[in-house]
């Protein structure tokens, strides 16, 4: 293999494409194909929403589920749920998609940013007790890349200053903290079945709860504020048309069934190509926890601390996708986004209360030297998860 970087005229590691996602097969075919045939697409007509959402609380752990069209409205409704409203604050870590926060403005509060911990890129429970006001309504820790957070420490937390645990578990469908799976070991857990996602029907989502109460507000929040077993006129509360439909419900259940076997083809490749580059100078990798008893592997984090800053990190990436291994630069800082940024000031100017102020060190240095590689190249060949590693440390030498 040519020392020099592909990016610089080297010959690649590989010119071979990773597996792509998500894939299809006869049974998703013929299962959409029974929906469209039955007349019945919609979720208050059907019955195929309804088994998958039975189907997936009871995979989760969980007494309820309720799906809806995404899961960036889960986590809306989820708020709305367990009674965040305008002017509450919700604790959040910086270091995550965009709609963990967003969602929180959805329902008029704030979303607060507490720092995130170094060896696993998780809100840091310290730093979210820390950040607890008067205001403090939620908090809502985000398992990133599939890896749950010390969930032992945020619901002691949340049992004792008496907030709402709001698991955003959009990348964690199959992951486990101390044998349970994620989701409803707090309050109320969200999840995404957006395009990329290990368990995917192109768009969908889905929130859990073990409590009856937050799972009949989430039914009313995603049907038009319907109870369940009302009259199709019989609007108790408001609530938003959030329903899935019946063709992503039937693709979601072949889904459901092949994920065991495609997260265990995921985890066997993760443990490898943390064993091939834990010895690669210049790359450093979260550490592993063993209350952490099933990782989602949505993603695969390293670090890169001695690249230097955000353009660096780019041409890191850019490097090893030349190699032929799909990655990305990942999440900047949230609390830098100026979309976020202009409506957390414009509500707090018109609650008159103060803006929050983010002091994130931690979360600023791992934005700058993080990167990704997606799910899919963890459903790859062991000669793949070797051409990976091998990418990797060309380019970490080589950079």
């Amino acid at each position: 293999m040519s020392s020099t970087l592909a990016v610089r005229g080297g010959e690649p590691v590989r010119t071979r494409p990773y597996p792509t996602w998500p894939t299809s097969d006869n049974a998703t075919a013929e299962a959409v194909g029974q929906v469209l045939a039955s007349g019945k697409w919609g979720s208050t007509h059907g019955e195929v929403v309804a088994t998958f959402e039975a189907e997936f609380a009871e995979y989760q752990q969980a007494a309820h589920g309720i799906c809806v069209c995404n899961g960036t409205l889960a986590l809306a409704a989820a708020l709305r749920a367990v009674g965040v409203g305008v002017g509450d604050e919700v604790i959040v870590p910086p270091y995550t998609f965009i709609a963990s926060a967003a969602a929180v403005t959805f329902v008029g509060a704030i979303p607060v940013f507490a720092d995130i911990e170094e060896h696993s890129h998780l809100l840091s429970p310290a730093a979210a007790e820390a950040a607890i006001t008067e205001r403090t309504k939620a908090i809502m820790p985000v398992h990133i890349a599939g890896r749950p957070c010390d969930m032992d420490a945020f619901v002691e937390l949340g049992q004792r200053r008496g907030l709402a645990i709001i698991e955003d578990a959009a990348q964690a469908a199959g992951a486990e903290w101390k044998g349970r799976r994620v989701g409803a070991i707090g309050d109320v857990g969200t999840f995404s079945f957006q395009t990329s996602k290990n368990m995917s029907a192109g768009e969908g989502g889905a929130c859990v709860t073990n409590s009856p109460d937050i799972a009949g507000r989430l039914y009313a929040a995603a049907n038009v504020g319907r109870v369940p077993g009302g009259g199709w006129y019989q609007h108790d509360h408001l609530g938003y048309n959030l329903r899935l439909t019946e063709f992503q419900a039937a693709i979601l259940r072949e889904q459901l069934r092949q994920h065991p076997s495609l997260q265990a083809v995921r985890a066997a490749n993760g443990t490898l190509l943390r064993s091939l580059l834990g010895s690669v100078e210049g790359v450093a990798l979260p550490s592993e926890d063993p209350s952490v008893t099933a990782h989602g592997w949505h993603l695969f984090l390293l670090r890169l601390p001695s690249i230097g800053g955000v353009e660096r990190k780019k041409e890191f990436t850019s490097a090893l996708q030349a190699e032929g291994v799909p990655c990305s630069p990942g999440y900047d800082g949230l609390h830098r986004n100026p979309a976020l940024l202009e409506e957390v000031e414009a509500l707090c100017k018109r609650l008159g209360q103060p803006v929050p102020v983010a002091e994130v060190p931690v979360s600023e240095r791992l934005s700058e030297d993080t990167i990704w590689l997606p799910q899919n190249v963890l459903l790859g060949s062991e000669d793949d998860i070797r051409d990976a590693a091998a990418a990797i440390e060309k380019v970490a030498r080589g950079i």
